[in-house]
């Protein structure tokens, strides 16, 4: 497939690897403490590999509002990035993105005429273009602008790509008042409003004989044929069913050439996405404004109005799925995400993580009553921790942080060795991924950890670190050596497949590591770094 070359593509192409993985730290829990949602304050590319230990693919939508390098200054973002550093920013973060994103999960990215086309194609790269779903034209001008040059840009553009396009089935939208005008009643049919379709099809006679035929006006009498060249949409037998049951409708008079089949209004379905958005249905940028007001006094950039993003979860997601916004910016993605029953993370870099995101949310779940509060009866609830990057898990020289404890180097050494999510103290006892907020307690200090990290396929994956083992010699437990494979082995005696031990040392030979089918890993020289 073609690539995209620019300036310093080779080097954009190796940063997600170069990432360090960076411990996340609590500062502060709003509301429910059981709650998994989290607002991260960092950068963004740092944030997101921290993030892959415990939530590689498991993103069922990400929204991305990235700066859209206008070559125009906001007082919360550089949007003045030459073309190149656009493009070498955005590649690594959606490479990242794309591992976060669940099979059947998918991306939806605004922007506008300035990066769209190249987006695409930078997309079509990471994604794989046979994942490309749609290009959504969003409406979001009210008042043209009568300033400009020579256009007023009255849309934006929303690129959507799945994961795996064979797994990816979006929902349909709930049907609204403007949906059922056309549902009518012109014969007074006792079963309700109906409309209705055309009984002619798209076939020819050559390509389906069976399909042409003659169909009887009850009302006439008269034989009526499918028009020159064309067919009826239904077979003999389908069509004297639909007579039967009085589902025909031959015009007004009753005697039109042209037979159409009933539809009634509470037999429809929901109703298909379209790929152009006008702002009556999911807003403009002036309402988004003026939400922004009401929430801080002021504007804040160019903010995304709730009902856009109300319309895209509701496309990409069900309740309880996790909804990821890497480009968080005032909030609107995590906010409309809390009130409509999604799980949520938003990451921002900026001060205004703090000044802006944590106070909106905080008020999310206060129970605010802006944006689309009303429509989705929202009444406050939930709550959602409030994370700050902290330093690396791995010095320059690759040894391990000293401040690093068990449950975030466990969480990384199995999402390297399997490339899923741990499920270990991360979970929180809720069975749903989440960092650990906390340093991982030792025996003794509440909760009783073990070195066995889990199975995967036919290997056991364990870590000694830390004094996971407690009292047991040499150096707390974080040495192999035979009594302590006798307390690892107690732990899953049934278990016939391989064992990977991280260990800092191993005193067994290596003729009875294979005789036991142990491969061992000596920490920290064995542990891919990046």
């Amino acid at each position: 497939m073609p690539e995209l070359n620019w300036l310093g593509d080779r080097k954009a192409r190796q940063a997600a690897r170069q990432v360090p993985y960076r411990l996340l730290q609590p500062v502060e829990q709003v509301g429910d403490p059981s709650s998994d949602n989290l607002l991260i304050q960092g950068d963004n590319l740092d944030a997101l590999k921290s993030l892959l230990p415990l939530y590689a693919g498991r993103v069922k939508c990400i929204f991305i509002d990235p700066p859209y390098n206008t070559r125009s200054a906001f007082e919360q973002y550089d949007d003045n990035l030459e073309h190149s550093q656009w493009l070498s920013m955005m590649y690594p973060r959606l490479e990242l993105l794309r591992e976060l994103l669940a099979e059947d999960g998918s991306i939806w990215v605004t922007i506008d005429d300035n990066e769209a086309h190249y987006l695409k194609v930078l997309m079509d790269e990471v994604f794989g273009r046979g994942n490309f779903l749609q290009t959504v034209i969003w409406f979001r001008k009210v008042s043209p602008a009568n300033d400009a040059t020579n256009f007023s840009n009255d849309h934006d553009y929303v690129l959507v790509y799945g994961k795996s396009s064979e797994s990816l089935m979006l929902n349909r939208l709930p049907r609204q008042e403007s949906h059922n005008k056309a549902y009518t009643n012109p014969d007074n049919d006792l079963r309700g409003l109906w409309n209705s379709v055309t009984l002619t099809g798209n076939k020819t006679r050559e390509e389906r004989p069976n399909l042409y035929y003659a169909v009887v006006n009850p009302n006439t009498g008269e034989e009526v044929w499918p028009p020159a060249n064309l067919t009826w949409r239904a077979s003999k037998e389908r069509c004297s069913a639909l007579l039967s049951e009085d589902l025909i409708y031959w015009g007004k008079d009753g005697k039109s050439k042209s037979p159409r089949i009933k539809r009634f209004l509470d037999e429809a379905k929901p109703v298909i996405p379209r790929s152009v958005w006008h702002y009556d249905d999911v807003g403009h940028t002036q309402e988004a404004m003026n939400e922004s007001k009401a929430l801080y006094g002021k504007g804040f950039g160019t903010p995304k109005a709730e009902r856009l993003l109300q319309r895209i979860i509701e496309i990409a997601t069900n309740p309880n799925d996790l909804v990821l916004d890497s480009f968080l910016g005032s909030g609107t993605t995590a906010a409309v995400a809390h009130k409509m029953g999604r799980r949520w993370i938003g990451i921002e870099m900026g001060e205004h993580a703090r000044t802006h995101c944590l106070p909106r949310l905080t008020k999310v779940v206060e129970g605010e009553q802006g944006g689309i509060s009303q429509a989705v009866s929202w009444q406050g609830g939930g709550g959602f921790r409030f994370m700050q990057l902290g330093e690396p898990v791995f010095e320059e020289d690759g040894r391990i942080s000293p401040s690093v404890r068990f449950a975030p180097l466990a969480a990384y050494l199995w999402f390297v060795e399997t490339r899923v999510p741990w499920e270990g103290l991360g979970t929180g006892g809720s069975g749903k991924p989440g960092p650990s907020p906390q340093p991982a307690p030792r025996r003794g200090e509440g909760v009783e950890l073990s070195p066995l990290l889990g199975v995967h396929g036919e290997t056991a994956i364990v870590l000694l670190y830390n004094g996971i083992l407690g009292d047991r010699r040499p150096q707390g437990g974080n040495v192999l050596t035979h009594a302590v494979w006798e307390h690892i082995h107690a732990l899953l005696p049934e278990h016939t497949g391989s064992w990977l031990v991280y260990g800092e040392a191993s005193r067994l030979q290596p003729a009875t590591r294979k005789h036991l089918n142990i491969e061992f890993k000596q920490i920290p020289y064995d542990i891919r770094v990046r």
